[in-house]
């Protein structure tokens, strides 16, 4: 598990190669990610937005930008978590993934960034 703490909120990742797929014509590795964000600070906060930056042995990094996680902007009081699973597809057997929420103080108003953490992407017969 991958693990970060920004201003009181921590990002979990547990990460699972779950095989080969075909996207548009090209074999790929299929990975799915589960996000665990918990609110251990002591004011409510909101995740605004989200940014990734996906790393490909065999690609261009790959930037994605966007509002929310999966659909939602999830608001969490002090002692809250939210976790959501999602995937992405690679062309090489390994890669890594990192990037950051943008969330909101309600206390504060204030915007602020939390890291999440870089995490490796790696199939079985690139462990080896």
């Amino acid at each position: 598990m991958f693990q970060e703490v920004t201003q009181g909120i921590k990002v979990s990742v547990k990460t699972r190669y779950e095989g080969k797929v075909v996207d548009q014509g090209r074999a790929c590795n299929a990975f799915s990610y589960l996000v665990k964000i918990e609110n251990n600070g002591e004011d409510v906060v909101q995740l605004k937005k989200r940014y990734w930056a996906i790393k490909d042995s065999l690609n261009e990094i790959e930037y994605v930008y966007g509002d929310g996680v999966i659909g939602k902007r999830p608001v969490l009081k002090p002692g809250e978590s939210h976790t959501y699973s999602s995937g992405c597809l690679l062309l090489g057997d390994f890669g890594e993934m990192g990037g950051y929420y943008e969330m909101v103080n309600f206390n504060t108003t204030a915007l602020f960034q939390v890291i999440i953490p870089n995490f490796k992407l790696i199939t079985p017969q690139g462990a080896n």
